[in-house]
């Protein structure tokens, strides 16, 4: 796949038409602020264009394999276009996505084995989507906005479209964590809703001009547009369940955080300090594979970030002991089960795979996406 650099034009305030979109090349693009001086917000391209039709699909699918599965609807068609563009932001990720006609399916298993489990809020510009959860069904059209579940099962069929897909982790704040907990799988279809897909748009037109430094700004300010424009509907809301979930899942997480390497952090502890009972928390963890599993990919995340840094000389087998593994094998497989890489080949490059921010532009274009969304996993 060739990479370059391209000029990305402003998103129309109507539905685009296909080829204004996004470029074709792939690549970082390094924009410029307003005062002229380079941003440090670069965004990451890339497309089908030029590759044979089974690779271009093939491509395509890989992009997304940590979130979604891709099946391809009209394999006989001539070519499959899929244009993508990237923009790290911090707490948040925001893609640019053209796509022709797919179904897609989301990865409970997958996510077992690799938890990735974030909310996306996508606005369509172009076409139509459906949408099959366990409880209930949905389309959304052009200007609406969708809310989907990463770690919960649904699937669906997309039109060839043009969207907006943004990704909220989990921990943005307790509030919005709640917030989409009790809206997900349903559109926005309320004028507040068409207000936050206004507001999406205009952060995609304006990332340009925008510099490293806006970012703490521009989370907060759409924190603050998911709690003022997201309305759960009484159809997906039973007797406050899901709020209620949510805050106890947040609970959890923070008491992970905050005693990750403690040795007796485990199930029960967690049971305890939530007072609930067995089912509720095997419940709540269902979609990362349990309590232990979620621990443990959360102390391989730390373990990540240790040997990635420059200041921590300990021996590897060291930081493997204070995260709970006691044996070096067991963590070494473990370790490249989750990021692709061994330990050692981590820390010899300073970092290979997941959460390092400089290993964006030296990896596969198609990977990019799987790279970001992991990251705002840890």
């Amino acid at each position: 796949m060739m990479e370059g650099v391209t000029n990305h034009a402003r998103l129309p305030e109507r539905v685009p038409d296909r080829e204004s979109f996004v470029g074709l090349d792939c690549g970082a693009v390094e924009a410029i602020s307003v005062d002229g001086r380079a941003s440090s917000l670069p965004s990451f391209e890339f497309s089908t264009a030029g590759l044979s039709r089974a690779d271009q699909f093939a491509t395509w699918h890989d992009s997304f394999a940590p979130m979604l599965e891709l099946s391809d609807i009209d394999p006989m068609t001539a070519d499959f276009s899929g244009r993508q563009k990237l923009w790290d932001l911090g707490s948040l990720v925001l893609a640019e996505i053209s796509t022709d006609r797919l179904a897609f399916s989301s990865l409970p298993g997958h996510v077992r084995r690799d938890p990735v489990d974030h909310w996306t809020m996508t606005v369509l510009l172009s076409g139509q989507t459906r949408t099959d959860a366990v409880k209930t069904a949905f389309t959304a059209g052009p200007g609406e906005v969708q809310i989907h579940s990463l770690g919960r099962a649904f699937d669906g069929v997309v039109d060839r479209s043009e969207m907006l897909m943004l990704f909220v982790p989990r921990d943005l704040s307790l509030e919005t964590s709640a917030t989409l907990g009790s809206a997900e799988f349903s559109t926005l279809g309320t004028g507040m809703g068409r207000l936050f897909s206004d507001y999406l748009v205009d952060v995609a037109n304006r990332l340009p001009m925008l510099v490293q430094a806006d970012l703490p700004g521009l989370a907060a300010a759409t924190r603050a547009m998911i709690l003022a424009c997201v309305q759960p509907s009484a159809d997906h809301i039973e007797a406050a369940e899901g709020p209620i979930a949510n805050v106890l899942l947040e609970r959890a997480r923070q008491l992970v955080h905050s005693r990750l390497l403690d040795p007796k952090l485990g199930s029960e502890l967690v049971r305890r300090e939530l007072g609930i009972s067995r089912t509720r928390l095997y419940n709540l963890f269902e979609p990362f594979g349990g309590v232990m599993h979620y621990i443990q990919h959360r102390r391989l995340l730390s373990a990540y970030a240790a040997l990635t840094d420059p200041n921590d000389r300990r021996l590897i087998f060291q930081i493997a002991e204070e995260r709970g593994f006691s044996d070096g094998a067991e963590f070494g497989r473990a370790f490249k089960r989750a990021f692709g890489y061994s330990p050692s080949e981590v820390r010899n490059r300073g970092g290979g795979g997941i959460p390092a921010r400089s290993d964006l532009e030296d990896c596969p274009s198609e990977e990019r996406l799987g790279v970001l969304l992991r990251r705002l996993q840890g």
